[in-house]
């Protein structure tokens, strides 16, 4: 399916640019599984020469990934007690820290030749985010950013995390949106508040659920994001894909989240 929506001025004028965001539905993945095809998507990308970006959109079951400013000391919970609520953990090589993933949470995998595009790394991750914050202005929730952290804040903590990682000029990796997840295994997981680091304080993931407090599905808000994200790429041109042709095994049964309003 193609879509071409009214761009969103950002950063000048970019209507005319001659490339395309092809966006993959891929339901919910196993966590290897997507890293495996973004590595495959890197290399291909890597000898391409037509600035096309593929954006993998996805849910994850539950477990925990470490980037490059996490570690151990940030999960709150023993090795019996991760094994008692099923979390595997996994260390990887991205940008920010230790991030729980979760059905309900949006997984966003950009792969972007940067160089093709002129941008930086960080002007890569502004664009990110945002995207992700114009999404959220959607559904009227008031977000911010902090530099120099990476990643969208809310009311109720951080509603995004970022994390990318650069290989050979492509960037993998991306941003965490929580739209609805189960919020209770996020208390095992630090997050650094720009707000309170000061004195060292500590805040959990917030959910444009308790935001909101209204249920909301991560397909609504991930079909919010396509237009925003492509825009802030630069281009109105963009594309829609199910599932992806060198993902061999099925997704994974998808179920919504339940939630209680404390």
């Amino acid at each position: 399916m193609s879509c071409s929506p009214a761009p969103i001025p950002a950063d000048g004028d970019h209507g005319s640019a001659p490339f395309a965001v092809q966006f993959h539905l891929l339901g919910c993945v196993d966590w290897a599984d997507c890293q495996r095809l973004q590595r495959r998507l890197v290399y291909e990308a890597g000898s391409g020469d037509d600035g096309r970006i593929v954006t993998l959109l996805c849910e994850h079951p539950p477990l925990i990934s470490v980037g490059r400013r996490g570690s151990r000391g940030h999960i709150r919970c023993t090795n019996e007690q991760l094994r008692h609520q099923r979390l595997e953990v996994r260390w990887v090589n991205r940008g920010g820290g230790c991030v729980l993933h979760a059905p309900g949470q949006l997984a966003i995998y950009p792969i972007v030749p940067l160089a093709w595009h002129g941008w930086t790394v960080g002007s890569y991750l502004q664009r990110l985010q945002r995207a992700v914050l114009q999404t959220l202005q959607d559904f009227r929730v008031s977000a911010t950013t902090y530099a120099p952290w990476a990643g969208v804040w809310g009311r109720s903590g951080q509603l995004a995390a970022c994390g990318v990682a650069v290989r050979d000029g492509i960037t993998c990796h991306g941003a965490f949106l929580n739209v609805n997840p189960a919020m209770s295994s996020f208390q095992f997981v630090d997050v650094v508040d720009p707000l309170a680091t000061h004195n060292g304080q500590k805040s959990t993931m917030g959910s444009l659920f308790a935001e909101r407090r209204q249920a909301l599905s991560a397909a609504g808000v991930r079909a919010a994001l396509i237009p925003h994200l492509a825009a802030s790429f630069g281009t109105d041109r963009y594309h829609i894909v199910t599932g992806h042709p060198l993902l061999t095994r099925p997704a994974l049964p998808l179920y919504e989240a339940t939630h209680r309003a404390s």
